[in-house]
């Protein structure tokens, strides 16, 4: 494992690369209520609420709704929601779908969990397909794909994207690797 020291917008956090229990981000800002899913108040870094918002519109633009489900979680709040995971569903369960207090993405504030507005299964929704063939526009990956479990390490999840920028976001939706692969071949 892989401490962290040096916080980068593209920095790679995964089962391999930890942040500081300390690491805090600098710039986090809450999104607008109307692009959040239900009443509560949801931070990521300033870039990503400005680029989420330009891609909501967009998609409303073409009849689609999404919104942010989760962003930024502190590293305490990830050992809660680790916590209530092995309560309920055990290690295994936890170890394939949970990242561990650390190493998550959501601490850096660069990564949400998107929903639709319109159904409660996203990956079955119309915001989904469209977010698939758009996101990157807007600086967003999907982080953990389908059929790629054994390299990103995690379960697949079609509402966790990952905001890295314009730039970076065409150069792997072009390429068609996971970031992990991305990562490891560029950086």
């Amino acid at each position: 494992v892989e401490v962290i020291d040096k916080f980068s917008p593209n920095v790679l956090v995964n089962k391999h690369h930890q942040l500081s229990s300390k690491y805090v981000p600098k710039d986090l800002i809450n999104f607008q209520s109307d692009d959040v899913k239900g009443t509560s108040k949801i931070k990521a870094n300033k870039e990503v609420v400005t680029a989420f918002h330009k891609m909501r519109e967009a998609a409303k633009e073409d009849g689609k709704d999404i919104v942010v489900n989760s962003g930024y979680r502190s590293y305490a709040d990830q050992e809660e929601t680790v916590s209530y995971y092995q309560n309920a569903y055990g290690d295994s369960y936890v170890e394939k779908n949970i990242a561990k207090a650390g190493y998550s993405e959501h601490q850096t504030g660069m990564s949400i969990d998107v929903a639709s507005k319109n159904t409660t299964v996203f990956i079955d929704s119309e915001e989904y397909t469209w977010m698939m063939d758009n996101a990157y526009k807007y600086g967003f990956i999907l982080r953990y794909p389908k059929d790629k479990e054994e390299l990103t390490g995690y379960s697949y999840e079609s509402w966790h994207i990952r905001y890295v920028g314009k730039d970076l976001a065409q150069k792997i939706e072009k390429s068609g690797l996971t970031f992990d692969e991305y990562y490891a071949r560029n950086y």
